[in-house]
């Protein structure tokens, strides 16, 4: 069985031995990273590109298996993992504003203030915006130790948002398939659905090493022709991913933490078809959204394989 052994005993398995902490003392003289704008107003030092131009994918595992087009009965759902499924951001974002304190000297808060404005992306394309001056072995390093940290101080901690199981289970129901795009690791994702329980629900699960959330989308497009797809995701980059990728519609949880705040309305502005601070109603939400947009299939579902 999967979680015979400690949960802990899997962390370490998956994350691998931990990167030890890059500190300012790592950048070469003459090549000290911006420090993230003004202090007083968190300035971000953004590039005007949208993620869908300016993404940096981490190395994929190589070539994905080619998995035949399948015809479901519904349509499709696919989930975010962080901030989405997982209530999680919190957890997370503290472990990456002190990993960016150490290596590249911002303050914690400014630092997690500008993770959480470019979360939605890949971690190395967040630094890549946020530090662009700063030496690519420093940023990889960096990402490295981030990595490792989140698994055994934010995964090991995380829970679903209350109303995700009953979601799930009623979607389920009405015979959705339910998938997952995620920018963490696939086996780390894997892991933890299966220790709370959600794994059960999920048809796929696609992760880092397949790619960019963007290419997660066009490749669940083409596994799953000819029906509704949408992406519940909690970010601006979220938004964008599903926008970029035709038959996709973007929906949106909102959220509010500690000094940052997406709202309704912000996640509407960036192409949310529907956003709210809860997913209770977005089995009643996705049946209105698809009568609206459903393209013609005479296709059939096929069974779903269940994990005992």
């Amino acid at each position: 069985m999967l979680l015979a052994r400690p949960f802990a005993h899997h962390l370490k398995e998956v994350a691998g031995l931990a990167v030890a902490m890059p500190g300012p003392e790592a950048v070469p003289p003459g090549k000290e990273p911006r420090s993230g704008g003004a202090r007083a107003g968190f300035a971000l030092p953004m590039a005007p590109a949208t993620s869908q131009f300016a993404e940096v994918s981490r190395p994929a595992r190589g070539p994905r298996e080619v998995v035949a087009p399948r015809a479901v009965e519904r349509g499709v759902v696919v989930f975010d993992l962080d901030g989405t499924v997982l209530d999680d951001i919190s957890l997370i974002s503290v472990v990456a504003a002190d990993v960016m304190a150490h290596a590249f000297g911002t303050p914690e808060e400014e630092a997690r203030v500008h993770y959480l404005a470019t979360t939605g992306m890949p971690f190395e394309a967040q630094l890549a915006q946020l530090y662009p001056e700063a030496p690519a072995t420093l940023r990889a390093s960096t990402a490295r130790t981030f990595h490792q940290r989140k698994v055994t101080e934010a995964y090991s901690k995380a829970k679903p948002f209350p109303e995700v199981p009953k979601v799930l289970n009623t979607l389920d129901r009405e015979r959705w398939t339910l998938t997952i795009a995620t920018g963490t690791e696939t086996e780390m994702a894997e892991l933890v659905l299966e220790r709370e329980g959600l794994r059960f629900w999920f048809d796929e699960v696609l992760g880092s090493g397949d790619g960019t959330k963007r290419e997660h989308l066009a490749e669940y497009r083409r596994r799953y022709p000819a029906v509704p797809m949408f992406l519940v995701g909690d970010s601006r980059f979220d938004m964008e991913a599903a926008l970029s990728v035709p038959g996709v519609t973007p929906v949106a949880r909102a959220s509010r933490l500690p000094g940052w705040t997406l709202t309704p309305a912000d996640l509407k502005s960036w192409g949310a078809a529907w956003s709210e601070y809860t997913l209770s109603e977005l089995p009643a939400t996705l049946a209105r959204l698809a009568a609206k947009t459903r393209p013609p299939t005479s296709g059939t579902r096929r069974g779903r394989a269940r994990r005992s």
